[in-house]
This record gives C-alpha cells, structure tokens and sequence, in this order.
C-alpha cells in the first residue's frame, strides 16, 4: 500500500455514516451522564464530525461546543435540528485553542481515534477541569476482519507502518496507558454494532459513494487498481448477504470513560 495521507472528510457524504453511528454517540453521552450529569454540564464534543454527540448532548440540557477540522462537516452539524444551540468551532482536535479548564465533559464518537495521541490526550486533560469526564468510542481490531477492511488489505496489501492506528484505542490496556498520567477511574464496555443494507449494491454505494474514508482511498488508485479494490468489497459483501440479499455483519465496539484527577 502507498504512503498513508490524512483523509478528506469532506469526501462523500459523511452524515450517512453518521446517522449509521448515531446510536453510539447516543451510548457515549449516557455513559459520561452516567458518571457526571450532562445536565446543566459544559460539554466539548471532539472531532465532532456532523455532530451526533454534540446534539445529543445538548437535548439533554448541557451547554455543547462541537469541533472538527473540516468546515463542511461543522456547516452540516449547524444546520441540523438542534443545532443553533451548540457553538460550533472549526479547529484541530488536538489544538482546539479554548480555554483552559473550560469544560466539565469531553466526548467524541469515533472521533478523536484519527488524532495523533499524544497530543489528543494533552489536551482533552488541559480542556477538563478537576473531576472532569472524558467519554468516547473506537472501534476494536477484528481478528475476523471487517467486508469494510479485508478487501483493501487483500488488493493494496498491509497499510504503512505508523506510530498509531484509530483502532489502537479499541485496547483496553492501550487507552489505560495513554490515559494513565491525568486521568483515573476508567471504564470500558464493549459492544457490537451492525451494520445493515437492504442489498450489495447499496452496501458498494456506500463504499463507492458515501463512506469518506473508502471514497477518499478510491480517489487516490488509477483504474485498474481501483477496480480491483471494487471488486475485491462486491466479493466480501455478497459473502454477508442472506438469501433474500440483504448485506449484515457486526463490527465490535468500545465506550470509555475516565474521570480527569
């Protein structure tokens, strides 16, 4: 596989993978409820993408900031119902430059799981204030593979070495490490997610049409390549379909939380 690039979010339409994982963001919020009442809370939603999380939050009466880096996603996310009572702010996840100790609560949906580490934990831990709540999801290495996943490797073969992939964060012993240095008191659910479409060739829309991450990697191959990729996802998605040709698999899950010292 060729060198690894940062993907354009803006590519294909985001908000339907958003409204696929909806029911998550709903699942991070209750878990930060669950350890520090939303209520009346100041919450930052990070990498907040279309906004799912921010909005959740918000119709459960916390004062909601939503960040992402990509414009357009931010420019969705306000124009969605609720979406005038949330401040929305185009900014780095791991630079978002507010203030310090300015939030009670930070979330993310499968958000902050593309932001360098490092720096990620930084900051969330100068954002909250003491006693402060971090909740967020990522994704869990399948050990089956993914129709979502599998194909790629199997066409481009195994992506470039790094120093992290969003799935890292699918570690229990992972994010207990990162988060050891400011943070105490983390819990960990996982879960199954399933993904479901009404036939293959919704399911290759998806892929081919929506999904940013496969539309942004599809619009980097020449044609043969890419037509290798396309074909490679058909085989593995007609591998999931039933009988009546509905596609449906499960992919695992993680909701953290941790409270800040």
């Amino acid at each position: 596989m060729t060198e690894a690039k940062p993907t354009n979010w803006a590519g294909g339409r985001y908000e339907a993978v958003a409204e696929r994982i909806a029911a998550i963001a709903g699942e991070v919020v209750a878990a930060v409820d669950s350890r520090r009442p939303i209520h009346g809370a100041t919450v930052l939603d990070l990498a907040c993408g279309t906004g799912s999380a921010a909005l959740a939050a918000a119709a459960a009466g916390a004062g909601v900031t939503g960040v992402d880096l990509t414009p357009e996603l931010i420019e969705i996310a306000s124009n969605r119902p609720g979406g005038a009572e949330v401040n929305w702010v185009v900014a780095d996840a791991a630079s978002t430059g507010l203030p310090d100790s300015g939030f009670d609560a930070v979330t993310s949906n499968m958000g902050i799981i593309f932001v360098e580490p490092k720096s990620l934990v930084a900051e969330v831990a100068r954002l909250l204030r003491p006693g402060g709540v971090f909740g967020f999801s990522s994704w869990i290495r399948d050990g089956a593979g993914s129709p979502f996943y599998n194909p790629i490797v199997q066409t481009l073969g195994q992506p470039p070495a790094s120093g992290h992939s969003p799935d890292d964060w699918g570690d229990p012993d992972i994010v207990a490490t990162r988060l050891a240095a400011d943070f105490d008191d983390l819990a960990i659910e996982k879960r199954l997610h399933t993904w479901q479409f009404g036939s293959v060739s919704s399911a290759m829309h998806f892929i081919g049409q929506e999904s940013p991450m496969h539309v942004d990697l599809l619009g980097r191959l020449d044609e043969p390549q890419r037509g290798q990729l396309l074909t490679a996802f058909e085989t593995a998605l007609t591998e999931c379909a039933d009988d009546a040709g509905q596609v449906s698999f499960t992919s695992p899950y993680l909701v953290a939380t941790a409270r800040r010292r």
